[in-house]
């Protein structure tokens, strides 16, 4: 048995997508995307066989004992039924304390209808009907051996056939109403599976709510095993989970056009389990758009938030080092099962020679004009954009502003000439190492390798240089040739400029981009083609 599912595209050709029993599909985008949407879609066509979690449900329970009578309960499951067909439960939840009553209904009568029916069995003397009732788990074990899996410390129990109760450690048993609103969630996910009836086809929508990644990962992975007479879709904005499950299928989805207020066509990405590239890579792109942007850094640097605003149609990604940037986009761009990818990088220039900037755009990696971002930020013609905007608040000349910090930021490196002017070299003399290293046919014929490198004179020469730089206070060779946030040189500037700190004038630097045109045109242009490559891709 399996269920057919037929996504309409923006590009007029339906996506095909087959989910089997045993299988699981995950459906990843971002916030706005349609996942809700396509999920209610999906459900209105399944309505009879499936059973939906929804991202907005109540995880609390009004108690943990059965509140309702089996007829209250098929009435209210059919009202559920037909509610979440409708548009609007896409954002609202109809019988929100209902549902998680009904969850706990279903798992207590799932427990007393196996103890009754292997009753049955042994009053009629059928001991082999009794070991085969017996042999499959109760609800309740089950749910009890993924809590320890999970390295959740309770334990559930139903008492007087009507009443679920939870105890941790040598606690004194309580009502599950007491739980945490991430054990609620728990149980009541678990609760709705290991009870759907055989052959369903389980949507849930934000498992991760009210969870920790390593729990619900777990989760998901013990539950799809219990079940795997069931069909599973899974709704998330949790870019591990599919990693995790490298068995399942993710759907990627990057936006939905709308018609009125009802979604009709998605803009969508079939990736199919065992994809050939790895894993790293993989965590990378799913659930971003089709071009991608690896940036040195880490999510909280200053490069991030920066480029996102240059770039703002592709997904940045900071990577940790020049070398993950490249091996992150060669990953993709080699790998011909991810066509439909576009990846670029971007890496500090580091005073890579042309002949070196050249190879590397070749690969899709764009060394910036500057030596690193801080020189994006304190460009002088950022400094400049920004100063006037304060200027206008505080009445001063920007002019007189700028001046001032081009002054105050030479002043700062010079006690640092000789320690960045050897910084500078440092690679530069690396590489020409790396050139004499021998090769294949010089080892095959013994050929002598000799290197020698005057590294006093290298460093002579670029501290001449570096002050000449000084004496004629050329700010913008400093900014881009040399490691200038290694100096107190930024929060001379910044300060300079009229701000208290670096993190607020960075801060307006990126306001600024946001509000002006003029400067989000110049911040591009210091990458070369970097906009126009990623617009033609």
């Amino acid at each position: 048995m399996s269920y057919n599912l037929t996504i309409p595209q923006n590009n007029g050709v339906p996506l095909a997508i087959t989910v089997s029993m045993g299988e699981c599909l995950f459906i990843l985008g971002a916030n706005g995307t349609g996942k809700s949407s396509l999920m209610q879609k999906i459900y209105s066509l399944y309505k009879d066989d499936a059973q939906r979690i929804t991202a907005h449900r109540q995880t609390w329970f009004s108690s943990g004992e059965i509140n309702v009578s089996p007829e209250q309960k098929r009435s209210t499951e059919n009202a559920i039924r037909n509610q979440d067909t409708h548009q609007n439960s896409r954002w609202m939840e109809f019988y929100s304390e209902q549902r998680p009553s009904i969850a706990i209904y279903n798992l207590i009568e799932a427990q007393n209808s196996r103890a009754r029916t292997i009753a049955e069995a042994a009053d009629c003397g059928d001991i082999e009907l009794v070991k085969t009732l017996a042999k499959p788990d109760a609800p309740i074990k089950m749910i009890n051996e993924l809590l320890r899996l999970s390295n959740m410390n309770i334990e559930i129990s139903i008492v007087k056939g009507e009443q679920v109760r939870a105890k941790k450690s040598s606690s004194a048993p309580y009502s599950i109403a007491e739980l945490s609103d991430g054990e609620r969630n728990f149980l009541l996910i678990a609760s709705t599976v290991l009870t759907a009836k055989s052959g369903s086809l389980l949507l849930i929508d934000e498992p991760e709510r009210h969870l920790h990644r390593s729990i619900i990962s777990s989760l998901l992975n013990l539950l799809f095993a219990k079940r795997v007479d069931c069909a599973f879709i899974v709704s998330t904005h949790e870019v591990m989970l599919p990693i995790d499950n490298p068995g399942a299928s993710t759907l990627l989805i990057r936006g939905c056009t709308y018609s009125n207020s009802l979604a009709t066509t998605w803009d969508a990405d079939l990736v199919p389990p065992g994809s050939e590239i790895d894993d790293d890579i993989q965590k990378d792109i799913l659930g971003a758009r089709r071009k991608l942007l690896f940036i040195e850094g880490t999510e909280k640097s200053l490069d991030k938030p920066l480029y996102g605003l240059i770039f703002p149609n592709v997904s940045v990604i900071a990577k940790s080092s020049c070398r993950d940037v490249e091996h992150a986009v060669s990953g993709i761009r080699d790998s011909s099962s991810l066509h439909w990818v576009q990846a670029f990088g971007i890496i500090d220039n580091d005073r890579r020679t042309q002949e070196e900037v050249n190879e590397l755009k070749a690969r899709g990696i764009y060394a910036t004009a500057v030596f690193s971002v801080e020189s994006i930020y304190y460009h002088p013609e950022i400094q400049l954009r920004v100063s006037k905007r304060h200027a206008a608040i505080t009445g001063e000349d920007p002019l007189i502003l700028v001046a001032n910090a081009k002054s105050a930021a030479v002043a700062a490196v010079i006690p640092h000439i000789q320690r960045l002017s050897g910084r500078a070299v440092e690679k530069s003399l690396r590489r020409e190492i790396f050139q004499h290293l021998p090769k294949g046919r010089d080892i095959a014929t013994s050929k002598p390798i000799n290197i020698s490198i005057d590294v006093a004179s290298a460093v002579s020469a670029e501290r001449t240089r570096f002050q000449n730089a000084i004496d004629v206070s050329d700010l913008s060779m400093i900014m881009t040739q040399y490691p200038i946030r290694e100096t107190p040189c930024l929060l001379a500037i910044a300060n300079k400029l009229g701000f208290q700190s670096r993190e607020q004038y960075e801060k307006a630097v990126r306001k600024l981009m946001i509000d002006d045109s003029e400067a989000l045109i110049f911040a591009r242009s210091l990458f070369g083609t970097l906009e126009v490559d990623i617009n033609e891709a």
